[in-house]
């Protein structure tokens, strides 16, 4: 039996398996000394007073929701809880395409590009950053087709449990958020760090990793809304900032900088395109790339995520997952290939190049050693920006993952506490106090600490992305196998299911690749502490698996595709309007000029 059940935002949702659940209006209604008017979302006090301390202390409470069916099976509960949590849905278009545009780039661009320079050249950070960016590309399709029609709390996160199987969602899950709960205290101290390029006193370190710390958790304390409009202030500047740059080297490359003389590609040919003396130290230098691309895209499926709390998905997230295109070639491939021609891969400033070390920035390189004065402080600027823009998104990605996982039973249902401001408290707790972590910044064990922490979840991206394109196959079969087509998808990817099978071909070759590097590192004989560093995460993960496999006693591999729940969570409930719709949609833009087809393809 299907029935329907209203959110808070008046937005319905098809759920299969349960009675309406109890609305925001009911469920706060009980309470003894306010009321709720679910027109605009304001708790009032008694009488109809508007009164600000009440609607401030009454919006922590916590949400109250329905218990579900207890004879609904698990995968049926996960797509019901997932479907109805009642986060908020407040971000804008202007949001999102802002957070795909430049949400995701940070020091993986600015500073670790240089340590993939050192050990890969000008050739084969290009090539590196270019295949990685395919794979994004399709990646970023893949999750935009199904935020869009699935926009249920965590996002991408819970489309492997409903379309691959349990134990699978809840090993990539929980490796996700573990990248994201690791993240956070790793760029609190890379900002901290940063600050010492003006000569701060490193003694001082602790005292800005505290305020960095309570910057970034307040920006969060306001709820996604607060989130959107902090990102979207922090990617104009990084785009501003990249845009200017590209202008800037083009001039430079061409002779017209403070020293003059043509630059052209002088820096191919001697030291070389690629590091190495013979091939096969061309080829290693090559397999390091991977991993730092993949370290630089870092943060590309946040689309899958934010997209679930954003106002019209339907509208925003298809122009959002287009602008990732222009944010690959313009921001990362041409970048890159100006830094290759500025900046030679054997100059000593790049030795030692560490994801903290602002000094090591390409880009800051690049601007001293064409004798230009005060820039590199700008760019060390938008480096710090940067962190702070990472560590942000950390702590927003961690507790929307937490919320989901305990939404889908896989953690204490306490942890899935969001308040009547659609802000997940418990989760967000649980991530700022992770950060706290930052404080052993003046340990002198500081680096092997967080070498390790990071090695937890090295290679967390990889399986994310992977899992995303996975879900993206097996949600187009599960149409196929139950007589369904894409005339009922308000956004079909562009690059098809085809892109999704590149995008798992691509991850595989970036595993292999840092199985390669981890079990023969570059410089160092072959050792136990370098492989694990550079692949604990995959270990992790099949732990997991199996660990979930034993405790469920869930010994199915996969969901079938005639099994696969594929309305649970949907905006758009009735399906034959929408048809009608998406048909009318695509009959207009079929009508219009090529140039116009052209531009609605790409943006």
């Amino acid at each position: 039996m299907n029935s329907r059940f209203q959110e808070k935002d008046n937005v319905n949702y098809d759920v299969k398996g349960i009675e309406p659940a109890i609305t925001e209006t009911e469920s706060i209604s009980q309470e003894p000394f306010s009321t709720f008017s679910s027109d605009n979302n304001e708790l009032t006090s008694e009488g109809g007073l508007n009164n600000t301390w009440t609607r401030f202390k009454n919006s922590f409470k916590r949400f109250e929701l329905e218990e579900l069916d207890p004879n609904l099976t698990d995968a049926e509960k996960i797509a019901i809880a997932t479907a109805r949590s009642p986060l908020k849905h407040t971000l804008k278009k202007r949001h999102l395409h802002m957070i795909a545009v430049g949400g995701a780039i940070g020091t993986g661009l600015f500073v670790g590009s240089g340590k993939a320079l050192r050990t890969a050249g000008p050739a084969g950070i290009l090539i590196g950053w270019t295949v990685t960016g395919s794979m994004i590309y399709c990646m970023v399709m893949a999750v935009g087709e199904l935020a869009v029609i699935f926009p249920v709390s965590g996002g991408f996160t819970t489309y492997a449990t409903r379309f691959i199987d349990e134990s699978f969602g809840f090993a990539v899950n929980f490796n996700y958020m573990l990248q994201w709960l690791v993240t956070l205290p790793l760029e609190i101290v890379a900002a901290s760090i940063t600050v010492n390029y003006w000569g701060v006193d490193p003694k001082y370190r602790d005292g800005f990793v505290a305020l960095f710390w309570v910057v970034i958790v307040s920006i969060n304390l306001f709820g996604v809304k607060g989130y959107g409009e902090a990102e979207f202030i922090f990617a104009v500047i990084k785009v501003i900032t990249i845009i200017g740059f590209i202008i800037m080297a083009v001039v430079l490359i061409c002779g017209g900088g403070p020293q003059g003389g043509f630059i052209g590609a002088k820096y191919w040919h001697n030291p070389g395109a690629f590091v190495g003396a013979t091939p096969g130290l061309k080829f290693k230098g090559f397999c390091t790339v991977f991993i730092t691309a993949s370290f630089s895209f870092g943060g590309s499926e946040v689309v899958g995520i934010a997209g679930s709390e954003a106002e019209n998905p339907r509208k925003s997230v298809p122009g959002a997952a287009k602008q990732v295109f222009w944010r690959i070639i313009l921001f990362y491939v041409i970048c890159l290939l100006l830094i290759g021609m500025l900046v030679p891969y054997n100059d000593p400033r790049l030795i030692g190049a560490s994801s903290v070390d602002a000094a090591a920035s390409p880009f800051v390189i690049a601007v001293i050693n064409q004798g230009i004065r005060g820039l590199p402080s700008v760019i060390n600027v938008v480096i710090l920006i940067s962190v702070l823009s990472v560590g942000n998104s950390s702590i927003y990605l961690c507790s929307r993952t937490l919320t989901a996982l305990a939404e889908q039973g896989f953690l204490p249902k306490i942890v899935g506490y969001i308040d009547r401001g659609g802000r997940p408290l418990v989760a967000i707790g649980i991530a700022s106090a992770f950060g706290l972590i930052a404080l052993i910044a003046q340990s002198s064990h500081e680096g092997e600490i967080f070498n390790w922490l990071m090695a937890l979840s090295g290679l967390s991206s990889l399986f994310s992305w992977s899992a995303i394109c996975l879900c993206h196959i097996r949600f187009r079969k599960a149409l196929t196998a139950q007589g369904r087509t894409t005339d009922e998808l308000p956004f079909v990817s562009t690059v098809g299911v085809w892109g999704s099978y590149w995008g798992i071909f691509i991850c595989i070759l970036m595993f292999i690749a840092q199985f390669y590097v981890g079990l023969f590192p570059t410089g160092t004989a072959p050792n136990a502490k370098d492989f694990f560093m550079a692949y604990l995460s995959f270990p992790i993960v099949i732990a997991f698996y199996v660990a979930h496999k034993l405790w469920k006693r869930n010994w199915k591999l996969y969901i079938k595709a005639e099994d696969m729940d594929i309305d649970t969570g949907r905006r758009e409930v009735d399906r034959d309007l929408l048809k009608q719709e998406v048909a009318a949609e695509r009959t207009h833009l079929a009508a219009r000029s090529i140039w116009y087809r052209t531009w609605k393809f790409w943006c």
